[in-house]
C-alpha cells in the first residue's frame, strides 16, 4: 500500500480542517499525520481519524531556530518512513515539510494553499514572506490553491509556474458535510429554547460572526457597522462565536469595549459545535480581509443562511451577489452597514437569499465530491511515477 504523510502546523488543522478526510483516504493508502503535539490534541486526532500520528513542534510565527530544528526532525521522519507522498496544509507546515521532503528525496511533494497571510504584510516582513513562499513552491512538486481567486493571486505574484498549480474540485480543502450542517436537525422548539437561553427575543433579527475575533477578520468594521444598525433599531443582536487572539492580531480597544458593554452583542468565545448558532441566526456577516476558501461561509450556506462577505477570493466564489448573499468591499464599514440594513429591512430580498443558500452549497461543495477529486489526483500522480 502506498504511503502518504499529511502535515499541518497544529492538530486543530489536522483534525478540524481535514475532518474525516484522513480516515477516508486510509481505505486506499497507508496514511500518517504529523502536527505539533499540543497536549492530547494530536492523540485525539489519531483516535478520531483512526491513523497513526507523529508530533513535531512547529510555531505559527517567524522563529528561525525552532524552524530549523523542525525541518531536521521532519527530514529524519521522512527518511525513515519513506512516504510516496507528503501533502502539507497551513503556511508554516508547508514551508518546513516541503523543504524537508525535498531534502529527504520524497518523490511527490504536495502543498495546499488555504489563504496567504503575507498579502496583508508590508515592508521587510512582506519581502521575507515572499521569499519563503517561493522556496516552499520551489520544493513542492504541485501546489493546490483551494480557490480559483487564490490561484490567480499566486500567478500574478509569480510565486511559481502556472503548470504547478491546480484547484481540486471547485475549491475548498475539505468541502462540507451537508448532512452534518443541515438546518433540519433542529426543531422550532429547540431553537426557541436556545434563543431564550441567550436572551434573544422572537422579534430580534440575529447577525452572526463565526471565527477568530481579530483585525484581519474585519471585526473592527463589523462592530462599527453593528453599532450604527443598533442605534437605528434595538431589535437586533450580533452573535460572535470565536476566541480573541490578543497576541497575534488584536482588535482595537474601542472594538473590545463595545463588545463588552453593548447588551445586543453576545460574545460566546470558542464553541466546539457552531451549528446551533447558525440555526438561530438570520445572516452571517463575514467581513474578512483575506481567506483561502472559508469553511464558515460554506457552513452558513449549508445551514440555510445568506452571507454578507467581502470581495475576496473564496468568499466571492461561494457567494454570488443577490443569489445567496451580498458582497462588499474590504475594510468598508459603511458598505457593511448598508448591506446589513438592506437585508434587515427588505423581507423579500432576505427570503430569496435564504432560499438559495443551502442549494448552492449542496451542488458545488459536498464533502464527498472533494474527497473523490483528491483521491483521483493522488492516484493519477502515483501512476505517473511508474
Amino acid at each position: 500500500m502506498k504511503k502518504i504523510i499529511r502535515v499541518t502546523t497544529v492538530p486543530l488543522s489536522l483534525g478540524g480542517l481535514l475532518k474525516g478526510q484522513l480516515k477516508f483516504m486510509s481505505q486506499y493508502f497507508d496514511i500518517k499525520g504529523i502536527s505539533s503535539s499540543g497536549g492530547d490534541k494530536l492523540q485525539k486526532v489519531s483516535e478520531e481519524e483512526q491513523i497513526p500520528v507523529i508530533g513535531v513542534e512547529m510555531t505559527r510565527k517567524i522563529t528561525p531556530l525552532q524552524d530549523l530544528k523542525a525541518v531536521y526532525q521532519l527530514y529524519k521522519i521522512f527518511r525513515k518512513e519513506k512516504p510516496d507522498i507528503v501533502h502539507s496544509h497551513t503556511p508554516k507546515a508547508g514551508t518546513l515539510s516541503m523543504i524537508a521532503a525535498k531534502l529527504a528525496g520524497v518523490p511527490i511533494r504536495l502543498h495546499t494553499i488555504a489563504g496567504l497571510p503575507l498579502l496583508v504584510a508590508t515592508g521587510s516582513k512582506r519581502k521575507l514572506l515572499d521569499r519563503v513562499e517561493k522556496i516552499t513552491y520551489r520544493c513542492a512538486s504541485k501546489i493546490y490553491p483551494n480557490s480559483y481567486g487564490l490561484k490567480d493571486i499566486i500567478e500574478q505574484n509569480k510565486y511559481t509556474k502556472p503548470n504547478k498549480l491546480k484547484v481540486i474540485g471547485k475549491g475548498s480543502s475539505n468541502g462540507i458535510d451537508t448532512a452534518h450542517f443541515d438546518p433540519a436537525i433542529y426543531t422550532e422548539n429547540e431553537k426557541d429554547a436556545f434563543r431564550k437561553d441567550l436572551g434573544i427575543t422572537p422579534s430580534d433579527f440575529v447577525f452572526l460572526f463565526v471565527g477568530r475575533l481579530v483585525t484581519d477578520k474585519g471585526i473592527n468594521e463589523l462592530i462599527h457597522a453593528f453599532r450604527k444598525i443598533n442605534e437605528e433599531n434595538d431589535s437586533v443582536k450580533l452573535l460572535l462565536v470565536g476566541p480573541f487572539e490578543k497576541e497575534l492580531d488584536p482588535v482595537t480597544k474601542e472594538t473590545e469595549d463595545e463588545i463588552e458593554t453593548n447588551k445586543n452583542i453576545i460574545s460566546l468565545g470558542w464553541q466546539d459545535d457552531v451549528r446551533p448558532y447558525f440555526a438561530i441566526a438570520n445572516v452571517l456577516t463575514f467581513p474578512s480581509y483575506r481567506e483561502g476558501f472559508p469553511n464558515v461561509v460554506m457552513q452558513s450556506g449549508a445551514m440555510g443562511l445568506p452571507s454578507i462577505v467581502t470581495d475576496i477570493n473564496g468568499c466571492n466564489e461561494i457567494v454570488k451577489e443577490g443569489v445567496n448573499g451580498m458582497i462588499i468591499p474590504v475594510k468598508d464599514a459603511n458598505s457593511l452597514h448598508d448591506k446589513m440594513k438592506e437585508i434587515l429591512t427588505n423581507g423579500i430580498l432576505y427570503t430569496r437569499l435564504a432560499k438559495n443558500a443551502r442549494a448552492v452549497i449542496v451542488k458545488d461543495y459536498e464533502r464527498q465530491f472533494i474527497w473523490d477529486s483528491l483521491l483521483e489526483e493522488y492516484t493519477k500522480l502515483l501512476e505517473q511515477q511508474h
